[in-house]
């Protein structure tokens, strides 16, 4: 309506203000983001008549495909990948700048410049709904934002909680909507197998206190095996090699497996290895290590977590990893100290309580 992502901003944070005010007497009304969404909207109308512009038709309230039309239009061909992701995820998403720079290993002030620049950017173009014929050039894009959304509500950057299941179900139904959209995509269909496989185990990473429960640990029999089928079904018709393909097939690998000790640990490290072959990512290589490890192979593991310190050295499970391999190799002291180093560097106070734990565990003094 206003064409400037910076005013859209500021009329969401009005009408927030207003809910505050208002709720608290009034009672929080059957459809919270429809009430949102037409206060920000009338903020929107009295700003354009006060600059004697030509009103819009107030519409009716904001629904998820609502939503899914905007990430397409914040992904303006007219911003770099990295503007794009950034933007969308602060005013889409929800995500805060330290958020954003923990998904992408960027320093803040990095993000939030190409935030700034990218709502520059966009105030000089007209944005409208997505073209159709425009999908698949934006649609890369558009699954990244989605996948990064799921992963900061799957492990939260920082704060109290280890996850924020709201994100994680926002990041679902958008993906579901865009399997109807595009059925023809490959990716799009194992960015969904991903999500329900991964939100499969959701129920059980924490205990009745919100306290993480690690994957070897999890009781089983409390992971939602709807979503698992589905999980498993969508990625029946993800029939192309892909990023989201492959690490779907990692998530499946643990849905499949009745027990910890039953899971395909060398077929997840082949898959991990074949994901870094087509990234590059440090981060990949960092879960190759993981597999190596479980799969029998703990020197090997070791061997590749130490190539990948310089990129990673700052990165919390890059320590908790490095912990991790130590301990199987009976390295108990070593591990401790890299235990302590994640606890040192995560910003998320479940997180950081794991690892203390790890490190009390190790039983050295």
């Amino acid at each position: 309506m206003v064409n400037d992502v910076g005013l859209a901003e500021e009329f969401a944070q009005e009408a927030l203000v207003k809910a505050l005010e208002r709720w608290p007497a009034d009672g929080v009304p059957d459809r919270p983001g429809a009430w949102l969404t037409t206060v920000a909207k009338n903020k929107a109308i009295d700003y354009l008549r006060r600059q004697k512009r030509q009103i819009p038709p107030l519409e009716t309230a904001e629904e998820p495909a609502d939503v899914l039309d905007l990430i397409f239009a914040a992904c303006h061909p007219a911003l770099s990948r990295e503007s794009k992701l950034a933007l969308t995820l602060r005013v889409v998403g929800g995500l805060s700048t330290a958020e954003i720079a923990r998904a992408f290993l960027t320093p803040e002030p990095t993000i939030a410049q190409r935030i700034v620049r990218a709502k520059r950017t966009l105030s000089e173009q007209k944005l409208s709904k997505l073209d159709p014929d425009e999908l698949d050039a934006r649609l890369r894009d558009v699954l990244e934002v989605l996948y990064l959304i799921f992963n900061e509500g799957y492990s939260a950057t920082a704060g109290d909680d280890w996850m924020r299941p709201e994100l994680c179900q926002d990041a679902m139904r958008m993906g579901r909507m865009l399997a109807v959209l595009a059925p023809n995509h490959s990716e799009v269909h194992a960015l969904v197998a991903l999500m329900e496989l991964q939100a499969s185990r959701m129920r059980a990473r924490t205990d009745k206190n919100g306290r993480p429960i690690l994957l070897d640990e999890q009781n089983r029999g409390r992971w939602d095996h709807l979503l698992i089928q589905r999980g498993l079904q969508a990625l029946k018709k993800a029939t192309k090699p892909g990023n989201y393909q492959l690490q779907a097939a990692i998530a499946a690998c643990h849905a499949r497996a009745r027990t910890a000790e039953e899971t395909d640990w060398p077929e997840i490290a082949r898959l991990y290895g074949e994901l870094a072959q087509r990234t590059g990512s440090p981060v990949v290589e960092l879960n190759r290590a993981v597999a190596l490890s479980r799969a029998g192979h703990p020197d090997a593991a070791l061997q590749l977590v130490g190539e990948l310190e310089e990129d990673l050295s700052d990165y919390p499970h890059w320590s908790a990893v490095q912990g991790d391999v130590l301990e199987l190799l009976g390295r108990r002291s070593e591990a401790r100290q890299a235990f302590l180093r994640a606890a040192e560097l995560t910003r998320n106070e479940r997180e950081r309580e794991v690892m203390l734990a790890r490190a009390r565990k190790s039983g050295v003094p």
